[in-house]
């Protein structure tokens, strides 16, 4: 599938009404273009060939490393930790039931998780919002946390359903984290092949309008997370628009991190799932719980190089080698 912006058919965001507060614009594709003051232009960028659209956005940042070092290590302990620890503490350490030992365990685990999903709903529904979705609707929200609300239907109906019993059934209860990564490995997949087959988006994505060409699952990822979770704001998508439009080893490096995480989800998926429902049954707790977040942390560092290897291609090659 070619990569050129005009042969995507991209979608027109302009068309769509603006109820954001962006000082920057409406619509991406038509904001003043970047100049020499641009904060990360590119060394090769000639007079007729303008720098490399920049993104504006550092991660590692003080306050951002302070923040996500305390945000996962709660993660991590919230989701890995406590549901694997106080199984074995009350199973083993104390006379209480079947039923009232995963009752206790279901209720206490995901805290830090709810608490994110509606600090992001807040933060996105808000009269005034700085991170909406370009020219979407105050209740449209953003695509990734309407596959978050997905994901937490799917976890809590398997809880609820597997902590109910007098005797719960165990490999059961080992599944979230395993569809978790199935609901994201699936809709990155899904949306993919939709991609290269052609099909029209049957839904708003993001600021992607309905009817408009599937961009990679991977752009869509980095632009909630990042506008939202990270600060960026409604500035950031548009800003992550313009480089996707102008810069080919872009939307390749979004493409193969598509297929990299949506293909791996669903993998990890399966085989955690096939371990879970082959081990004894205390093995299949602990490796339900864990696997997937040692497979997930080993996938993101991967990715992090990944991506510092192809921005240093991309800003090396703009201008020179790679043509928009």
């Amino acid at each position: 599938m070619p990569l050129d912006p005009q042969e995507h058919d991209l979608p027109s965001i302009s068309n769509q009404p603006n109820h954001t507060t962006s000082t920057t614009g409406n619509d991406p594709s038509t904001l003043n273009p970047p100049t020499a003051h641009d904060p990360a232009p590119s060394t090769t960028s000639t007079a007729s060939f303008p720098p490399l659209p920049s993104l504006e956005y550092k991660v590692l940042t003080r306050s951002r490393i302070i923040f996500m070092v305390i945000f996962w290590s709660l993660v991590i302990t919230d989701s890995v930790f406590m549901p694997i620890a106080l199984y074995f503490g009350l199973w083993y350490g104390t006379d209480l039931s079947p039923n009232t030992v995963f009752s206790i365990v279901t209720a206490a685990i995901g805290g830090v998780s709810i608490l994110e999903y509606f600090l992001r709903f807040w933060r996105l529904f808000k009269k005034g919002s700085t991170c909406r979705v370009i020219g979407g609707r105050r209740a449209y929200l953003d695509w990734f946390h309407w596959v978050f609300t997905a994901t937490w239907v799917v976890l809590m109906v398997e809880l609820i359903i597997g902590s109910t019993p007098d005797n719960p059934p165990i490999r059961l209860l080992a599944m979230p984290p395993s569809s978790l990564l199935y609901v994201f490995g699936l809709q990155l997949c899904v949306f993919e092949g939709m991609r290269w087959g052609g099909v029209k988006s049957p839904v708003r994505v993001s600021s992607q309008p309905r009817g408009s060409v599937l961009l990679p699952g991977a752009y869509n990822l980095v632009e909630d997370i990042v506008a939202v979770d990270g600060s960026g704001g409604t500035e950031y998508r548009e800003r992550l628009w313009k480089r996707y439009q102008a810069s080919k080893v872009f939307r390749g490096m979004l493409e193969k991190l598509t297929l990299f995480w949506g293909v791996g989800c669903l993998a990890m998926a399966t085989l955690t799932t096939i371990l879970i429902f082959t081990l004894e049954g205390d093995y299949a707790y602990a490796v339900g719980w864990s696997a997937p977040f040692l497979w997930a942390g080993s996938w993101s560092a991967m990715t992090w190089w990944y991506v510092e290897r192809s921005l240093k291609v991309e800003r090396e090659t703009w201008g020179r080698d790679v043509k928009p």
